[in-house]
């Protein structure tokens, strides 16, 4: 008989709470256990936030840190990586806080999407998240068949 569970590391799903008055929110309980011990937040590309579990984090920022500093667009990367990177841990309710800088960069309110994205967790505005989402599913048929 197959087994056709998934590895418990990986991230799945779209889900939709919302951001209190202090810029807390609350992690998808299908996501809690393996964010317990700790996650840092970053600035993501397409103006989202990246919620890595630690361990991923630091694999990422070796990746970062192993680009050749002589270049631009590896000290550009690494400074915006880096500089809004902000560690923490999800209280005993499952909720991260958010710090001003990166919900400002995210342009995040009350109404958020968050996605599961196989090792890592968006935090996405959600009609930004609904935008975007319509425009990759129109591509995605075309992604497949150019072998990306």
């Amino acid at each position: 008989m197959e087994n056709h569970t998934l590895a418990p590391a990986l991230f799945l799903g779209t889900y939709t709470p919302r951001l209190d008055e202090k810029g807390r929110l609350f992690l998808p309980a299908k996501f809690r256990d393996r964010l317990a011990t700790g996650v840092v937040v970053t600035r993501g590309q397409e103006k989202c936030l990246v919620v890595w579990p630690q361990d991923v984090f630091a694999a990422e920022a070796a990746r970062v840190m192993s680009t050749p500093m002589g270049l631009r667009g590896s000290r550009d990367i690494s400074r915006t990586f880096f500089s809004g990177a902000e560690p923490g841990t999800p209280d005993k309710q499952g909720r991260i806080v958010v710090p001003p800088l990166l919900r400002a960069y995210a342009g995040l309110t009350k109404d958020v999407a968050v996605i599961g994205v196989g090792d890592r967790v968006e935090i996405w505005d959600q009609a930004k998240w609904l935008e975007y989402d319509a425009e990759a599913a129109e591509k995605y048929a075309e992604l497949d068949d150019a072998g990306v």
